[in-house]
């Protein structure tokens, strides 16, 4: 039991220590990238896994974890993921952080089933199967944690992502319904759902990204290590009483309807 007037213990909350958590889409030093590097940090062992074994191997030697290249939509390389997930943690398998996920652009019917499928595929199927198989291994060493990023474009309307935005809703609700099923076993799942953030490839973009600061409330994008730090929290025990929920790390971004602004307003 907690002492909740013991400062000393509250900070025991935030470790990690010898918790084997897995990070799909850990390469490439975007969120997975700045979540593993967070949770080693706190003591836990970390698995980094990427489709490419070049940037799974790059983040695992820099956190001193296990890395593992798979194809995270396909259910046979995420048994023998989960199958070696538990060899490598035994008992001490805690938890699972899933980053996986990309959008496309277009109209509704520009988009053909294969890239229907894609889309589908990457950011819904893979959480899917990560539920499927790692939950019921999470319940079996008496709970765990499981934390997904969905997007605000599952909440409202993304305009020229209607494809995206139908996979991140669902992924929304799919993690409501797993909470609802593995709560009584000892199993958390959560979403963060990220607004604009921003990466090394939108370099040749910065009027887009001013616009879109100038409309969000904290007045600037996100990066990396705002999504990562609620990542961490969703895993250590400071969100120990949260399962089902989805929260917006968007600057504000969904507070209001983005009416526009007049000068008196700014003032």
């Amino acid at each position: 039991m907690i002492d909740t007037k013991d400062p000393a213990d509250h900070r025991a909350l935030t470790r990690l220590d010898g918790r084997g958590i897995i990070v799909l889409g850990a390469g490439g030093e975007g969120m997975g990238t700045a979540t593993a590097r967070l949770l080693a940090a706190a003591g836990a062992r970390v698995m980094c896994v990427d489709i490419r074994e070049d940037l799974a191997s790059a983040v695992a030697d820099e956190v001193g974890g296990e890395a593992y290249a798979a194809n995270v939509t396909d259910r046979t390389e995420m048994e023998k993921l989960f199958a070696h997930a538990d060899r490598v943690f035994g008992k001490h398998f805690a938890g699972l952080v899933d980053i996986v996920g990309g959008g496309g652009r277009g109209r509704l019917a520009s988009f053909d089933d294969a890239a229907i499928d894609q889309l589908l595929a990457l950011n819904l199927r893979q959480a899917l199967l990560a539920i499927q198989i790692g939950a019921p291994m999470l319940a079996a060493r008496g709970g765990g944690t499981m934390a997904f990023v969905g997007s605000i474009a599952g909440i409202a309307v993304a305009p020229g992502q209607p494809i995206y935005a139908m996979a991140k809703a669902g992924l929304h609700h799919l993690v409501r319904q797993a909470a609802d099923e593995f709560g009584p076993r000892g199993v958390r799942l959560n979403v963060v759902a990220p607004g604009v953030v921003e990466r090394e490839r939108w370099a040749d973009k910065a009027d887009m990204l001013s616009r879109i600061a100038g409309e969000t409330p904290l007045r600037r994008v996100g990066n990396v290590r705002d999504v990562a730090n609620v990542l961490y929290f969703l895993m250590t025990d400071l969100s120990s009483y949260m399962t089902g929920t989805v929260l917006n790390v968007d600057g504000g971004k969904m507070i209001g309807a983005n009416l526009p602004r007049t000068q008196a307003d700014e003032d």
